[in-house]
């Protein structure tokens, strides 16, 4: 498919870009957290906390092997939805619609009305995908300031903003530009949560 995919018409061409952001929203757009508060036993976990569904908030239901299973499943949908895409194309830009298409559907999907989580799973699970490496010092980057500063949002945050310089860093200017948009998305999905940080009123990690 490498070779051939180049000699490819646009009119053609088209054809793969569109199915490959089509079905990888439809991957991302998969409610883990949802499923696994109903398995739970936790009920409709947007009627809980903050109302997404994102592995957050089922934590707040007190169902934590539900939390984790929902963390884990929500960066494999991202990390499988590009790594099929590179492996498949080997074409660096269809891992990057893959990556898009998969974090959209996780923070718009639509079977829930386009109302989702806030993605930062499905961020790290793509950038994992993207690039181990810098998959890593993501993850380090969210573990050190949550374990400095105790707030999930604000290590959440970081990690996002310093993720597309890491990419710069190694010369994967495509990928930075991905994650750099993707960084946008997750700071508009915790505008809510910036705001308490500012005032101060943002709960600490424990006391969810």
């Amino acid at each position: 498919m490498i070779e051939t995919l180049a000699l490819v018409p646009w009119e053609t061409a088209w054809r793969f870009i569109l199915a490959t952001f089509f079905l990888s929203y439809l991957v991302g757009s998969i409610p883990f957290g949802l499923i696994f508060g109903w398995l739970a036993g936790a009920g409709d976990i947007r009627k809980v906390g903050s109302g997404n569904i994102g592995a957050t908030n089922v934590l707040r239901t007190g169902k934590r092997w539900a939390a984790a299973a929902t963390l884990l499943c929500d960066a494999a949908k991202g990390y499988l939805a590009v790594r099929i895409a590179g492996e498949y194309f080997g074409i660096q830009l269809f891992p990057v619609l893959a990556g898009l298409g998969a974090f959209l559907g996780h923070l718009y999907p639509v079977w829930l009305g386009f109302k989702g989580g806030k993605g930062v799973a499905t961020f790290i699970g793509v950038t994992a995908a993207l690039a181990w490496p810098v998959g890593l010092l993501t993850c380090a980057s969210w573990l050190a300031v949550a374990r400095t500063f105790r707030y999930s949002s604000l290590a959440a945050l970081v990690s996002a903003a310093a993720t597309p310089v890491y990419f710069l860093f190694v010369g994967a200017t495509l990928f930075a530009l991905l994650t750099f948009i993707l960084a946008i998305f997750i700071f508009i999905a915790h505008r809510a949560n910036i705001g308490r940080l500012l005032k101060g009123e943002e709960p600490q990690i424990g006391a969810l």
